[in-house]
């Protein structure tokens, strides 16, 4: 019969405590506890409730990971009443900082809690607006070339973006335009004109899923740095559903939306299919994301009436087990 050593590579090692950097399987001696210890994956998939945003409001929009994220933007109603407020998440709770130059809804965004950009809105005159934000302040900067409301966007910062479909006024759009930190240009069109559908990604390689024509569609597209193929459909078409904005094209999360009940399902994206995973606590739809595939964080939208929830995402972690010797 082989040995523990022959058949993991090592030896039983031992360790006061609960061992750093083991391998999947490995064994060793807790002697604090004076037990032995293995570690293994969970791929556990679930929502834990998060801290409130500091104002309830749908319609607004999300960047950065889910221990450092932005808020920004959103609508109340009734009646109607449109934010410029910018709230920061530390992985734990909210904190209002400086406003936005526009208060408007249904932006599209991207980027990270210190560099990121919000482009359009629902608000005149803010449809073509695009604005900057440097981690403390927002600044006015070259306005998109069309005008439009929820509009979707992929991008690492305030310097490198793509914004894609929308809606300019009642009629869904497929235009995509690149931010070079300076300017937006017109690129290759979406394959199937929509809005308030989910972004991920970068302005190389993002991704577009669902949204709303004069239909809720399921239709998924991946941007290559040129021009957008279609890919294999979500299980659930719908709208006003959000994206894991720091997912790419081989990983990403897309979370609620409404079909036209009010959903909590999440899909998981690896690159080929959708997956349903587990629901959210709160279902709810024109919410905002941030983080990525296995860290999300999703806040705000409305079950009905405006949400301030927050709930944060995992996917995996490794768990510590004791074996039993008596």
């Amino acid at each position: 019969m082989a040995t523990y050593k022959e058949v993991q590579g090592t030896a039983v090692t031992n360790y006061a405590g609960d061992k750093p950097s083991v391998v999947e399987g490995e064994l060793w001696y807790d002697s604090t506890n004076q037990a032995f210890k293995f570690q293994y994956p969970n791929t556990t998939s679930a929502w834990a409730t998060g801290g409130s945003l500091n104002q309830a409001r749908r319609q607004l929009t999300g960047a950065g990971l889910n221990t450092a994220a932005l808020a920004f933007s959103g609508r109340g109603s009734p009646p109607a009443t449109y934010y410029a407020l910018t709230e920061l998440y530390d992985g734990t709770s909210w904190t209002e900082v400086n406003d936005m130059n526009n208060a408007t809804s249904d932006p599209g965004g991207n980027g990270l809690q210190t560099s990121a950009l919000s482009y359009g809105g629902a608000l005149p005159p803010s449809y073509n607006l695009t604005e900057s934000w440097n981690g403390t302040s927002w600044t006015a900067v070259n306005n998109l070339n069309t005008g439009r409301y929820g509009i979707r966007g992929a991008g690492s910062d305030n310097t490198s973006a793509l914004g894609f479909g929308g809606d300019t006024g009642g009629t869904p759009s497929a235009l995509t335009e690149s931010w070079n930190g300076t300017s937006w240009t017109e690129v290759n069109d979406l394959n199937t004109a929509r809005a308030y559908g989910a972004g991920t990604g970068t302005q190389t390689a993002a991704l577009n899923a669902t949204g709303f024509t004069t239909v809720n569609v399921a239709n998924t597209e991946l941007w290559n740095g040129t021009s957008w193929t279609e890919v294999n459909d979500v299980n659930t078409a719908r709208n006003g559903v959000a994206g894991a904005q720091q997912g790419t094209t081989s990983s990403s999360l897309i979370f609620g939306g409404d079909s036209p009940s009010v959903l909590g399902q999440t899909e998981s994206w690896d690159g080929a299919s959708w997956t349903e995973v587990a629901d959210f606590n709160v279902a709810r739809y024109d919410n905002a994301g941030a983080g990525n595939a296995t860290n999300a964080l999703a806040f705000g939208g409305t079950t009905g009436s405006d949400s301030a929830a927050t709930e944060e995402w995992s996917s995996s972690s490794n768990v510590v087990q004791t074996i039993t010797t008596s």
